[in-house]
């Protein structure tokens, strides 16, 4: 996990939890800045940082990382928001919520809640001409997956001034991309539950990304005390990112405040 750092930024105020962000493939947590300012302003500590191969001094470089590298920096973020006196609730967003899925699998880890959204269990969008070329690809080639800004939000806000619609780093090696789709699958197809903590899914109803059907497939197979699932009809993949993010935070603000007062906590309205 050499290169991976993760930040800290304390709530306006007393903290309520402290909420792990762990973000997708392809971007960094500087997008999710807006996000991070609600949530403070909102009365929690956010913890949060780049995943493996995904920070300023990896662009230009083609993703070969591993993915259980993905895992145990989610558990890094984790154990820092434990060493904090309140709730620990995670939210986790494309592979991110892949990567928690996976380890939820695997372990029990001491979290409050759990958020995720779009994951990637199974995509729809894959590299030009993939399906031709799998058995073939060394695992040294480069292949760029071909995901677009426009393809992950229709909010115009959120393209970067200096750069274009196309300007999204997904260049991966061969290797890395034959892992994703085994993590995928393997993921997808255990039959074993995850840890029961509350959960809430999201989804947006017009993913180019990801079939959400197979999200909801999955969803109901596990065996869960507490669990909403939403799925925001005109959205596409990157629902924090959308025009209607407003009403996204406000929703899961909401099973946050509701995860707490189960807990005990007196939140204000």
């Amino acid at each position: 996990m050499e290169g991976s750092a993760m930040w800290k930024w304390e709530a306006d105020g007393q903290a309520k939890a402290v909420i792990v962000i762990v973000h997708n493939a392809y971007e960094d947590h500087q997008r999710y800045a807006w996000l991070t300012q609600r949530l403070r302003i909102s009365g929690f500590d956010v913890i949060t940082g780049d995943l493996p191969g995904h920070g300023p001094d990896d662009k230009g470089k083609p993703h070969d990382e591993t993915f259980e590298s993905y895992v145990e920096f989610a558990k890094k973020m984790i154990d820092a928001g434990l060493k904090e006196s309140v709730p620990v609730i995670v939210l986790a967003h494309g592979l991110g919520a892949t990567v928690m899925i996976h380890l939820l699998q695997r372990q029990r880890i001491e979290c409050a809640g759990l958020i995720i959204s779009s994951p990637w269990l199974s995509l729809i969008h894959h590299p030009p001409k993939f399906s031709s070329m799998l058995t073939r690809l060394a695992s040294s080639m480069k292949l760029d997956h071909g995901v677009t800004y426009d393809m992950l939000t229709k909010n115009p806000e959120e393209l970067p001034k200096t750069r274009i619609a196309s300007d999204v780093r997904s260049i991966v090696t061969g290797r890395w991309y034959k892992e994703l789709t085994s993590f995928m699958k393997s993921t997808l197809q255990t039959e074993k539950s995850i840890q029961d903590v509350p959960m809430l899914v999201q989804t947006g109803g017009e993913d180019r990304m990801t079939d959400t059907g197979e999200t909801k497939k999955w969803m109901k197979r596990q065996k869960l005390s507490e669990f909403q699932y939403k799925e925001w009809r005109h959205l596409y993949h990157d629902i924090y990112h959308e025009p209607e993010r407003d009403e996204v935070f406000l929703y899961t603000k909401s099973f946050i405040d509701n995860v707490l007062r189960s807990l005990g906590y007196v939140i204000e309205n």
